[in-house]
């Protein structure tokens, strides 16, 4: 079910709100910052038994009415979702349970293609969505599935993120749906997996059908795939029946998770064509409605939960290359073919992106932030 909203206009409080709990807080090593957490989650562990055995009452760090948000998610708790529990955890403990936020997996709340309906519409407080699955809800947003975005590494992709998700059309566009953003899961980047034969140039990919969405989507169209956009879960079926032969996913930990390397005979490694993104987003009515402490809560813990989104992801890579490589065959590009690739799907239809929403909102503008954030030019 689509439930189409009229646009609602930010106040200018809210929106510095929304920007201040979005905030920038610096970019320290993440591993060290899970390590410093690690220890004072120690030391307040030692600390509370020893309270307990000595019979002092332990107080709540955040005082506050007993309160229940419910969360969307899709799939099987993996890296993907280790933000939403660190935030579950971390809310819990520090409201001494009065504060409960639960996750619903498997769609059990809604299917990951409406979860953006059941924020409009307040079916729950919070979500995790994904901009391919409707990109006419959220055309802003899709800029993050442009192909070949400069994210060399995890701060490029934070501070690339949290630049378009300040952008006042992305602001704007969600806010017709009662949608703010809280931490972005910061997917990395993708790479196809897929069964047959393998695609050892780019030759290969003619008359393949791959799930690709958004930007890389059009960039596997250039090199003669056909793209398809099947929502994760229903990418194993497809895979395993042949109606498609391959997927791009975040790489490794989606191809890992949705079991597709049981099905799958290859694997690119350094394509790279880009990403897509899958933010958890609240509810504005939900998070207006919280007393100022809760709303306080969820900026002082965000920077845990960033730290414990990143680090799902390099360590579950850990345990997964090797996986991937005792398995599965590498394809691995040469130079040459991925300056040809770049050339012909990075900018021509990064361009052609803009020339299809420049009408509705400064894409252009949007596109050159993107690498000003991280010091080039577009």
């Amino acid at each position: 079910m689509q439930i189409e909203c009229q646009p609602k206009l930010i106040g200018d409080d809210r929106q510095q709100a929304f920007l201040t709990l979005f905030g920038f807080l610096g970019h320290e090593n993440y591993q060290r910052r899970k390590k410093m957490r690690n220890l004072f989650r120690k030391v307040a562990a030692v600390s509370t038994a020893f309270a307990l055995i000595s019979g002092a009452a332990v107080a709540a760090d955040v005082d506050g009415p007993e309160l229940i948000w419910n969360v969307s998610l899709w799939g099987k708790p993996r890296a993907f979702t280790a933000g939403a529990e660190e935030l579950a955890a971390l809310v819990s403990e520090k409201t001494d349970g009065n504060w409960e936020i639960k996750l619903h997996y498997g769609g059990a709340l809604s299917k990951g293609r409406e979860n953006l309906d059941g924020i409009a519409i307040d079916a729950f407080e919070a979500a995790m969505m994904c901009n391919f699955y409707h990109p006419k809800k959220n055309p802003a947003l899709m800029s993050l599935t442009m192909p070949f975005l400069p994210m060399a590494d995890w701060d490029d992709n934070r501070v690339i993120r949290e630049t378009v998700y300040q952008n006042p059309a992305v602001v704007g566009e969600l806010a017709n749906w009662n949608a703010m953003i809280y931490v972005s899961s910061y997917l990395p980047q993708y790479e196809v997996m897929g069964r047959g034969t393998p695609p050892a140039t780019l030759n290969d990919w003619k008359g393949l059908t791959v799930r690709a969405g958004g930007g890389i989507g059009r960039a596997m169209k250039v090199i003669g795939a056909t793209p398809t956009t099947s929502t994760a879960t229903e990418v194993y079926t497809g895979i395993q029946q042949g109606t498609m032969d391959a997927a791009s996913f975040p790489f490794t930990y989606s191809h890992v998770a949705y079991k597709l390397h049981e099905v799958s005979d290859w694997y690119t490694s350094n394509l790279s064509p880009g990403t897509s993104d899958c933010p958890m987003v609240f509810s504005i009515n939900a998070h207006d409605a919280l007393p100022d402490q809760y709303k306080q809560l969820l900026v002082d813990v965000r920077e845990d939960v960033i730290a414990a989104q990143i680090q799902s992801y390099i360590d579950i890579d850990v345990v997964n290359i090797p996986l991937l490589k005792e398995t599965l065959t590498e394809v691995i590009y040469s130079e040459e073919e991925l300056i040809s690739f770049r050339a012909a799907a990075g900018k021509p239809v990064i361009e052609e992106w803009i020339a299809e929403n420049q009408g509705d909102f400064d894409a252009r503008g949007l596109i050159e932030s993107i690498f000003a954030a991280v010091g080039q030019t577009y």
